[in-house]
């Protein structure tokens, strides 16, 4: 249960004090203008951290524990990839898209990191991996540069990110469900905030 309440708690810490909402996902022009910038600065970190965080749907706290073993065997980066969630102690899986492979591919090789290292290393000498904190503050410096507002997103935004656009898609909720690793639907419903949006677009779709 160790596992459970330190995630609850580094979760909570960067935003004490503070009013928070349900974050807004990013919208696929926001994603691409925001990977063109990280690609021409080449900032390979940052980019391959924003590649898999919406690939693998990950909370903070079990993205930034991530070792290349989770994510590779040998120099090759997996298609899939399973890790034990710590906040409900089940197994998630998740796919890594091409895009996202290289990107990893090109990260991992010019940090040279090995199996057993954390694939996102904190740059503060006390921490073995990047914090929840240290992410989160990466994510808000993210979306300001591409001109939105800081304070509307979080972390759980790119967790929701492709969730959103697969549900979108599909309307597919056991789908959301299972690649979220929720436990329950009804979480994935509260989650997503279907009902609203659904109930909103059959209302436009409605003349009286």
């Amino acid at each position: 249960m160790g596992n459970v309440s330190e995630c609850a708690h580094q979760e909570s810490t960067w935003n004490k004090g503070r009013v928070v909402g349900q974050k807004p996902p990013l919208k696929l022009r926001e994603i691409w203008a925001l990977r063109v910038r990280l690609e021409i600065a080449n900032h390979h970190r940052d980019l391959a951290l924003l590649n898999l965080a919406i690939d693998s749907k990950l909370r903070s706290c079990d993205l930034v524990k991530l070792k290349v073993r989770d994510v590779a065997q040998g120099a090759n980066i997996l298609r899939r990839a399973m890790v034990i969630q710590q906040k409900t102690l089940q197994p998630v899986k998740f796919e890594i898209t091409q895009q996202t492979r290289e990107s990893l591919t090109t990260w991992i090789e010019s940090r040279k990191l090995t199996s057993e290292d954390y694939l996102f290393p904190s740059r503060i000498h006390h921490r073995a991996h990047l914090s929840t904190r240290q992410y989160a503050r990466i994510v808000k410096s993210w979306v300001a540069q591409i001109g939105l507002q800081p304070e509307d997103y979080g972390t759980h935004s790119l967790r929701r990110t492709k969730a959103t656009l697969i549900y979108k898609r599909t309307k597919n909720l056991r789908a959301i469900q299972l690649l979220l690793g929720h436990t329950k639907l009804e979480s994935t419903v509260r989650y997503l905030g279907i009902e609203v949006d659904d109930a909103l677009e059959l209302a436009e779709q409605t003349e009286i």
